[in-house]
């Protein structure tokens, strides 16, 4: 071909070209001249099809626009476009919004790229503009990003009602212009969802209300329990579990049903509805309610599928909360009858427990009546959460309780509980491989103290990083220094310590299974200020000023605390004597023992079988044990008779023979008293008996 001919063939195809792109190119096309008039455009596409480009031509562009579409979100366009005049730098796919008239008119996007047409020596001929409608691509990705928003933001609380929030604050006002979470209200409870048809006359409370109008107004507010009347939408929704886009016209019948909503969706110019059940598994936890009020399209079937999906995530976060909430429910329950109601009643030590809001059933507390008016306070946490921490909180608090009766030193005590807590993790550790409580490593910290009246001290040993605060009268504020050994069931084999320090009558301790909150309390250098004279104050007073004192964030869970106030022991409510290794203070000690009972006014057979007592414990004291001998008397909620002596050898209940003339001691002691042990000291060992008092019993 020649290239006269070639050059000719270019030029028509070129010219062909142009005309099929003005004539049926479904891509809009402007030319444009200097001025920003239309020169010629393409009205093939749908926007334009019903007008005639000769109406169109000659006008500029933004009046050409405007007989198209009106509201056009980017109202710099203009600026634009003579900037792309002036600079010949190109706009490329720019997107912009503009609401396309028609009946109802319809809110769709636009990809605008514009470029310089320069003619052969260089001067500016105009413009050519494209114009592509991106309307599916851009609804596409905001539907995405609706749904992303919504895989993001619910669900990151155990907490129902939570969940609702969260899903509408993602959907108001980017898919929705309001938005509504019913939840049935057993379900908020911890209860397993009804399966549908959910029952007529289910309670369903409104969890969530998101609205984009500057005053909404609502049917019911958030917070409120009520029953669907029926039949609407939202009872069919639930009835069999599908969505329903619903347009909303006044004369619709089941309007009348619910007058209150119909009011609200009348006011708040609502056109369309699209109602979702939250459903599982076919069972119905509750209702969304998406609403489009204005100049908003209505919903469409890909709208519908969105909800769907919406509606399916917001359920499952729902159902995760509600099984929290069940869980939870039970160890709460669980842990409130693993621990005590009240503390016991002490002459010398007044307490009371604060368990601090939260959701750890971990952690308990506990006080402990020990021979010789003495008293343990008990506080821990065992980790994890839920159930299974507060059935191992139960379990270690039963093993202190036994560990405690055997007069254990605190060190020695703590140091058999972290071999018991240990099997309890070994046991863990050999659960199978698919069980859940495998994976959950098991440790806890406790302390153990015991306050000794008579003498004025306090005793403990600490597992962990426990550590109470000791208010002394003076309102100095301290904490005692105490070695803390490992937690427990970690596998460290140190050693536990104890620490002895004073507590004089009128101070207050303050024991916190969580470290956070006594931390607190010390730094405050004086944390009941607040109170006045807290020495003097009901406990149930400090606790309060406690919780008052503690900051939001301070990050405690639910801590188990014991706020204990010292009490003075009357010097009339004991005795002790030094007693010769002679065997006739076997008799003294009858004597001595009968005249202090008078005087207490202890009743003559728990004076004569008190007596019995201390003959069988000085004997064993004499023949087995080592000087110096000293008995002591003390008169509390019951009669305790103590018989010290240096020696080691610990005496242990046998049961004598016929024939044996001896050997029956500690039998007796066993029959007469209501309890008995022994205790051993660094000076050697304490042989104790208890007998209850008429009228003095718990």
């Amino acid at each position: 071909m020649a290239c006269g001919d070639a050059g000719r063939l270019v030029d028509e195809m070129s010219a062909s070209l142009l005309e099929a792109l003005f004539s049926s190119a479904p891509v809009g096309l402007h030319l444009l001249d200097p001025e920003l008039r239309v020169v010629r455009l393409n009205t093939a596409v749908p926007p334009m099809q019903d007008l005639s480009a000769d109406d169109l031509v000659g006008r500029p562009l933004r009046d050409a626009l405007r007989i198209v579409a009106d509201d056009f979100e980017d109202n710099e366009m203009e600026i634009l476009l003579r900037d792309v005049l002036e600079s010949g730098d190109a706009l490329r796919e720019r997107i912009v919004r503009a609401r396309v008239a028609g009946e109802p008119p319809q809110e769709r996007y636009f990809e605008i790229t514009a470029l310089r047409l320069l003619g052969p020596r260089g001067q500016v001929l105009g413009l050519a503009v494209t114009t592509i409608d991106v309307s599916e691509r851009e609804w596409a990705r905001a539907r995405t990003r609706v749904l992303e928003a919504v895989r993001r933001r619910v669900g990151r609380t155990l907490d129902p009602s939570v969940s609702g929030e969260e899903l509408v604050g993602a959907v108001v006002p980017e898919f929705a212009d309001v938005a509504i979470v019913e939840v049935v209200d057993a379900v908020l409870r911890g209860d397993d969802p009804p399966l549908a048809p959910l029952p007529p006359g289910t309670p369903l409370m409104r969890t969530a209300f998101r609205s984009s109008q500057d005053s909404p107004l609502q049917a019911h507010p958030v917070g409120d329990v009520r029953r669907l009347p029926a039949p609407t939408p939202f009872t069919q929704a639930l009835a069999d579990l599908r969505p329903r886009v619903v347009p909303l016209h006044p004369s619709d019948p089941w309007l009348s049903v619910d007058p209150a909503r119909a009011e609200a969706m009348h006011a708040s110019r609502c056109h369309t509805l699209l109602v979702v059940p939250l459903a599982l598994r076919d069972a119905a936890l509750g209702l969304v309610s998406l609403y489009r009020a204005g100049q908003s399209p209505p919903f469409d079937a890909d709208d519908r599928r969105l909800a769907v999906e919406l509606a399916a995530h917001t359920a499952l976060g729902i159902d995760n909360a509600r099984r929290y909430v069940r869980e939870h429910a039970v160890a709460a329950l669980v842990q409130r009858r693993l621990l005590p109601r009240r503390p016991e009643s002490h002459t010398s030590l007044q307490a009371a427990f604060l368990s601090v809001t939260g959701a750890d059933p971990g952690a308990w507390y506990d006080t402990i009546a020990l021979s010789g008016a003495r008293t343990a306070l008990v506080v821990g946490k065992v980790s994890g959460r839920g159930l299974n921490a507060a059935t191992t909180m139960g379990r270690l608090r039963t093993v202190v309780r036994s560990l405690s009766a055997f007069d254990l030193a605190p060190d020695e005590l703590m140091a058999r509980l972290h071999d018991t807590a240990a099997e309890l993790a070994a046991e863990r550790a050999d659960l199978p491989l698919g069980d859940p409580l495998r994976r959950e490593t098991l440790t806890a910290d406790c302390v153990y103290a015991v306050h000794d009246p008579l003498v004025g001290t306090c005793v403990m040993a600490v597992a962990g990083s426990l550590a109470p605060v000791v208010m002394l009268p003076d309102r100095t504020v301290t904490v005692p220094d105490c070695p803390a050994g490992p937690s427990l069931a970690t596998g460290e084999d140190a050693p536990f310590t104890t620490a002895e320090f004073a507590v004089p009558e009128g101070s207050v301790l303050v024991f916190a299974s969580d470290p956070r909150v006594t931390a607190h309390l010390a730094q405050l250098s004086g944390p009941l200020r607040v109170v006045p004279d807290y020495g003097e104050r009901p406990l149930r007073d400090l606790c309060d000023a406690i919780v008052y004192a503690l900051p939001d964030g301070l990050g405690a869970d639910d801590a188990a605390v014991i706020v204990a106030r010292v009490r003075s022991f009357s010097p009339d409510g004991f005795a002790s004597w030094r007693l010769d290794t002679d065997p006739s203070s076997v008799a003294t000690a009858r004597d001595r023992t009968r005249k202090r009972l008078t005087a207490w006014h202890v009743d003559a057979e728990t004076t004569y079988n008190a007596q019995l007592i201390v003959s069988e414990l000085i004997t064993n004291a004499l023949r087995y044990g080592a000087p110096p001998i000293e008995l002591r008397l003390i008169h509390d909620r019951t009669l305790t008779c103590e018989v010290r002596d240096s020696g080691p050898a610990a005496p242990h209940l046998r049961h004598a023979r016929v024939v044996d003339e001896g050997g029956r001691g500690l039998f007796i002691v066993s029959q007469l008293a209501q309890a008995w042990g022994i205790r051993f000291t660094p000076s050697g060992k304490t042989v104790w008996t208890e007998q209850s008092l008429p009228g003095e019993e718990d």
